[in-house]
């Protein structure tokens, strides 16, 4: 927040003539930018078309449309911030693009600038090189720690509210809101306080619920919960031991001892072979937020919706950092960027142009995992080295990789493995995956549920010989990934 009140400052006192200021936090905004007009000595004077001007202006009626605004700005004498609010809908009007125009220049030849404020960024490419974009970040945990408490402060005394913070509480509860507006973060910590009219530990989960819900409107990414850990992963032994070496690695400890932050991991691999699994399983062994970008979702039918989404990810991923982003099969989202121009404009080379470049050069610990199982599909730029941490490619299982997946499997269903044959249906499950087996587990289930019985092994390699596994039906497929994995990829096992 100070690194972009100075930005701010800055430009101003170039005479920058129009800046355009990108959040959804109207208040926020209004008090950084009152901290500006006083660090530049000028007057803040605000305009929004249900409001009109704040403090009112003589000479303009409070519905004065937004051209009668902008010429009274432009004749304005006053040393002065203009911030206009939400015209971003005005933007696609000829006669106000021109008036914008005509106002930049006229500008920077005076002590005014106009700052728009709007959570969507429009620009007109007549515009584009008039504007000076910024976006306002997300509070960090410094500013939530300090909306806590002032909401709690007038409860501390009261014998009617229970408050039990202790310092690692408060440290749990900011975290769990990172990623939330000012005033969404308030409205979390307000419903938890007034749900049994206390606030403890107990209170945790459901601001961590909330929050869940809260994110999902963004439309673009899910909160996924963390419900899985890497001991219910059967195999990938070298992959676990790459993940191990770095459990740590977004610690203070490891900046002082000189290490970065992981920068991501791509998982390419045969289909049901456990990636999206272990995914999840990362997070949790991470004790990270784990956050699902669906790159389908990102793209829109209005030019610039597309990029704007991109950014809208990226900037929230941020502001819950150190967290993973995860892009399942990332191929279907980026295919179509070498056909691009022809076919969509270039939106999504442009997409993916910006999200390549993120990666590239990101300062925050946003750990990306993306899984893939089309390596035919993949743009190349994904693949170069700097990217990702480490590529791994996820063969089909091998032997004592099915037995421990069949074992934790079964565990999962509340039964003792002693009472199968492991080693059998390990056998007998060669070239399955583990998503196979575990359906195996579930057909066994349900013909043992339908006879009113318990399942036994015999049920589930009935099951497993009525089976025909993709590595069968798809197997040159499966060996022109091994053969293009064996050069380019680590064995995850």
């Amino acid at each position: 927040m100070n690194e972009l009140k100075q930005q701010l400052i800055l430009c101003i006192r170039a005479r920058y003539p129009i800046l355009y200021l990108v959040t959804w936090e109207e208040d926020r905004a209004q008090e950084l930018l009152a901290e500006i007009g006083a660090a530049t000595q000028k007057k803040v004077i605000t305009w929004s078309l249900s409001m009109g001007f704040d403090p009112k202006q003589d000479g303009l009626k409070k519905d004065a449309q937004i051209q009668d605004v902008l010429r009274y700005i432009e004749d304005s004498t006053e040393k002065a911030i203009f911030v206009l609010q939400d015209i971003h809908p005005f933007l696609e009007k000829e006669l106000i693009v021109r008036q914008l125009r005509d106002l930049a220049r006229n500008l920077k030849r005076s002590y005014k600038t106009i700052v728009l404020v709007s959570p969507v960024l429009k620009i007109p490419p007549e515009l584009e090189k008039d504007f000076t974009v910024y976006d306002l970040p997300l509070p960090d945990a410094r500013e939530l720690t300090a909306v806590l408490n002032n909401l709690l402060a007038p409860y501390r005394e009261s014998k009617k509210i229970e408050i039990d913070l202790s310092p690692d509480l408060v440290e749990k509860v900011v975290q769990a809101t990172l990623g939330l507006t000012k005033n969404e973060a308030e409205n979390v910590y307000a419903k938890a306080l007034i749900t049994n009219r206390k606030f403890g530990w107990e209170d945790l989960p459901a601001i961590i619920s909330e929050k869940k819900q809260l994110i999902r409107k963004s439309g673009i990414l899910d909160f996924i919960g963390l419900s899985t850990t890497l001991d219910e992963v059967g195999g990938m032994g070298r992959l676990k031991d790459w993940l191990n070496q770095r459990s740590t690695a977004f610690s203070a400890r490891a900046r002082a001892y000189g290490l970065p932050e992981p920068k991501g991991l791509l998982m390419l691999g045969v289909q049901g072979c456990g990636k999206s699994l272990a995914a999840r399983a990362i997070a949790a062994e991470w004790s990270l937020p784990l956050l699902r970008l669906d790159v389908g979702k990102i793209f829109n039918s209005f030019i610039g919706n597309s990029e704007e989404n991109m950014r809208k990810a990226i900037s929230l991923a941020e502001a819950m950092s150190p967290t993973v982003l995860w892009l399942d099969e990332i191929e279907k989202g980026f295919s179509g960027t070498q056909s691009s121009g022809s076919v969509d404009s270039g939106t999504t080379s442009r997409v993916f142009a910006t999200f390549l470049t993120w990666m590239q050069e990101k300062t925050k610990p946003v750990f990306v995992i993306a899984t893939a199982n089309d390596i035919e599909s993949l743009p190349p730029e994904l693949l170069r080295k700097g990217r990702f941490d480490e590529i791994f490619f996820i063969d089909l299982p091998r032997s004592e990789e099915r037995r421990k997946i069949f074992e934790i499997h079964i565990q999962l269903k509340k039964r003792d493995t002693a009472a199968y044959d492991i080693d059998r249906l390990a056998t007998e499950a060669d070239k399955f995956s583990g998503a196979e087996i575990e359906q195996a587990i579930l057909s066994a289930m349900y013909r043992a549920y339908a006879e009113d019985r318990e399942f036994t092994t015999e049920d589930i390699s009935k099951c497993i010989q009525e089976t025909v596994p993709l590595a069968v039906t798809a197997s040159e497929k499966i060996d022109y990934l091994r053969d293009w994995a064996s050069h380019r990829a680590r064995p995850a096992s």
